[in-house]
């Protein structure tokens, strides 16, 4: 599903009005009557409420004026607080202001703290609330009286339903300014907003239903895919074919170089995601020192002992990765390698010299800090980096905090700066194309939060690279198939006690149910 940034909506209302002639009146109307309908519908059970809509004095509120109206005609007691006094309401939400009075809407005016809390301290019954204060334009942190408002919405106890998008989450960027409205439901005008669907923006919207407000079709189809959530449909079209004729061979064989003492368990698991990611062949290549454990774990792939010192891969090894590398579709390097100074000269080594597809992860990012000539001096053309924030931020040279605040910038950055892909970790995995286009991704939860997860991660999407996607495609499809693996044992057991391991094996059957159009998802927000 195609996502827009603020600067997105900005011009799709401008072409719609200037190229197209659509009065800005009739998106308004259309906007507010279709976010009406969705919320009657969600909130049926509360109908006739009473409930309230917050206005602010731009055009958010110019669409809860027109949602006030149309739940009255659906039977809600409909009562608006605006934000501003009455002559600082002007275009086309003073048009739709007036028709509101006109029909015998109730509305109330504040524009300090001072009258917005005595009108607040009347409103405690409301069963729900419709938040239009702020739009997709708002860019400065929220304050005053505004910032209490959101405030005194958040701690009301009612429902509560955002128009376009949740109060004081920025629309780009996900970021949260100030304070913000924490909805039930957000509905979504034309399309689904970048900011709704990272962290933190995600955690404020519910469930998101996407309003079609009137723009011509012709309009619509110019939004380019720039940015793209990756829901069911599009990992469904990303499945690689399992032609009738296939055999080992067809799937492509898959070289996993990780472990070491006491992480031989990341080895084990990046193999098993490969091999559940349905490649051909696995060999798992590992320090001589955890070998027979691999041996012993690993009845499905092959297993390589590699030249050690003390337990972890030794400069001496790279001869041997490279003979193995030979006839391999892809190379997937890292999980629990550890940090000893062999161990990541070899890793640069490995980097700078092969030149089959390679997916770095773990332990061979951090060989990578602050030697990312490697990158740039690398003979494969095909690279992905999996980073978890902390990883990118060595990577970058930045704190984590800074990789919070914006991970779409920085993954796409770093992307673009050395032609790879980068999936940036966590809810929401950013997946950026060395292109400039980001994928978000749509699945996953809380249970994924511990360790392994990432190991099976790296065997997945190397996995997908050795049955011949390009690392792009392999990089989003396996973001999603990893994520949905583990919703679907979400909605078995709970987000509780998952283990990377069964998240491994369930894959499979999520791409069974993808390719018979089944997926299934309990990631938030949801789509409705």
């Amino acid at each position: 599903m195609k996502l827009v940034s603020a600067d997105e909506v900005r011009l799709l209302d401008r072409q719609a009005m200037e190229i197209y002639g659509v009065p800005g009146v009739v998106l308004m109307e259309n906007a507010g009557r279709g976010a009406a309908l969705y919320f009657d519908e969600f909130f049926h059970c509360l109908r006739p409420g009473p409930m309230l809509v917050v206005c602010g004095k731009g055009n958010n509120g110019g669409d809860g004026y027109v949602i006030a109206r149309h739940m009255e005609n659906l039977g809600w007691r409909a009562q608006v607080l605006c934000l501003a006094e009455p002559a600082a309401i002007t275009g086309d939400a003073r048009v739709n202001l007036e028709i509101l009075l006109r029909s015998g809407g109730q509305v109330c005016y504040a524009d300090d703290e001072g009258s917005l809390l005595p009108i607040l301290a009347k409103m405690a019954g409301v069963r729900l609330i419709v938040d239009a204060i702020f739009g997709t334009g708002l860019a400065a942190e929220v304050k005053g009286h505004c910032a209490a408002a959101i405030d005194w919405i958040n701690a009301s106890g009612a429902a509560v339903a955002a128009v376009d998008i949740p109060s004081g989450v920025d629309a780009s960027y996900g970021r949260i300014l100030g304070r913000a409205v924490t909805a039930t439901c957000t509905a979504a005008f034309a399309f689904p907003k970048v900011g709704q669907m990272i962290l933190p923006g995600i955690s404020h919207v519910g469930e998101i239903r996407r309003i079609d407000i009137g723009m011509p079709r012709a309009l619509l189809e110019t939004v380019t895919d720039r940015h793209l959530l990756v829901d069911d449909d599009v990992a469904a079209s990303l499945l690689p074919e399992r032609p009738l004729a296939g055999h080992k061979g067809t799937f492509g064989h898959l070289l996993i170089v990780a472990g070491a003492t006491g992480k031989s368990g990341a080895a084990v698991l990046a193999a098993k995601g490969g091999l559940r990611s349905g490649a051909g062949l696995v060999t798992a290549a590992c320090p001589a020192a955890v070998h027979g454990i691999l041996e012993t774990q690993l009845t499905e792939a092959m297993t390589s002992p590699l030249a050690d010192r003390d337990g972890t891969l030794s400069l001496q090894a790279f001869d041997q990765i490279v003979a193995l590398a030979e006839g391999k579709k892809a190379l997937a390097l890292g999980p629990g390698l550890g940090t000893a100074t062999e161990t990541t000269a070899l890793v640069r080594r490995l980097v700078r010299h092969c030149d089959v597809p390679l997916v770095v992860d773990a332990d061979a990012l951090n060989a990578l800090a602050g030697h990312l000539e490697v990158l740039a001096e690398r003979k494969s053309a095909a690279v992905v980096l999996t980073p978890h924030p902390g990883e990118m931020a060595r990577l970058c040279g930045l704190s984590a905090t800074e990789i919070e605040a914006d991970r779409i910038g920085v993954a796409r950055d770093f992307a673009a700066r050395f032609g790879v892909a980068v999936v940036l970790k966590g809810a929401a995995t950013i997946i950026a194309l060395g292109d400039g286009r980001v994928r978000i991704n749509g699945s996953g939860n809380p249970g994924m939060a511990t360790g392994g997860m990432g190991d099976v991660l790296t065997g997945v999407i190397g996995g997908l690279v050795a049955q011949g996607m390009g690392v792009a495609e392999a990089a989003v499809l396996g973001v999603y198939l990893h994520g949905a693996a583990a919703d679907r044992l979400a909605g078995k057991k709970g987000v509780a006690g998952l283990c990377a391991g069964e998240v491994a094996d369930a894959l499979p059957a999520v791409m069974h149910d993808l390719r018979k159009g089944k997926g299934e998802r309990c990631s938030q927000p949801r789509m409705s």
